[in-house]
C-alpha cells in the first residue's frame, strides 16, 4: 500500500504552469513536515521545498525554497483534503525531472539547515514526471 500519492506531473512548454498534488491515505499531513524532491535523469535528488507543520498559535507553516525555484514555485497544503501540493510557474527545461513528495514523521519542522536532506524523511511517494520542452 503506498503511503503518499502523487499526481499532476506532464509535458509542458517552458514558461508554463503546472500543480503537483501529493495525497496521503495512512498520514494526517498536517502534522509533519514535508518535502518536494526531485531527480534529473544522471543526477542527484535535490530539495525543491518544505512545509512545516501549521503553527498552533499562529496557523501559519514556514516555508523553504532552493534557489533555483524561489519565485516561481510554491509549496502549499490543504489539511481539509490531506493533500500537499506543488505550484509550478515560469517553468524551465531544467525544472525536467520526476518529483516526489516525502514526510518526516519524526518532525513538524522543516529546519533550515536539514530540510533539503534525503535522509530527514521516511517515506515517500512513487513520483511523477514532469517535461519542460517546446
Amino acid at each position: 500500500q503506498l503511503q503518499l500519492v502523487e499526481s499532476g506531473g506532464g509535458l509542458v512548454q517552458p514558461g508554463g504552469s503546472l500543480r503537483l498534488s501529493c495525497t496521503s491515505s495512512a498520514f494526517t499531513l498536517d502534522y509533519y513536515a514535508l518535502g518536494w524532491f526531485r531527480q534529473a535523469p544522471g543526477k542527484e535528488r535535490e530539495g525543491v521545498s518544505c512545509i512545516s507543520s501549521t503553527d498552533g498559535n499562529t496557523r501559519v507553516s514556514t516555508t523553504y525554497y532552493a534557489d533555483s525555484v524561489k519565485g516561481r514555485f510554491t509549496i502549499s497544503r490543504d489539511n481539509a483534503k490531506n493533500t500537499l501540493y506543488l505550484q509550478m510557474s515560469s517553468l524551465k527545461p531544467e525544472d525536467t525531472a520526476v518529483y516526489y513528495c516525502a514526510v518526516d514523521v519524526s518532525s513538524m519542522e522543516c529546519s533550515d539547515n536539514v530540510w533539503r536532506g534525503k535522509t530527514k524523511y521516511n517515506y515517500w511517494g512513487q513520483g511523477t514526471q514532469v517535461t519542460v520542452s517546446s
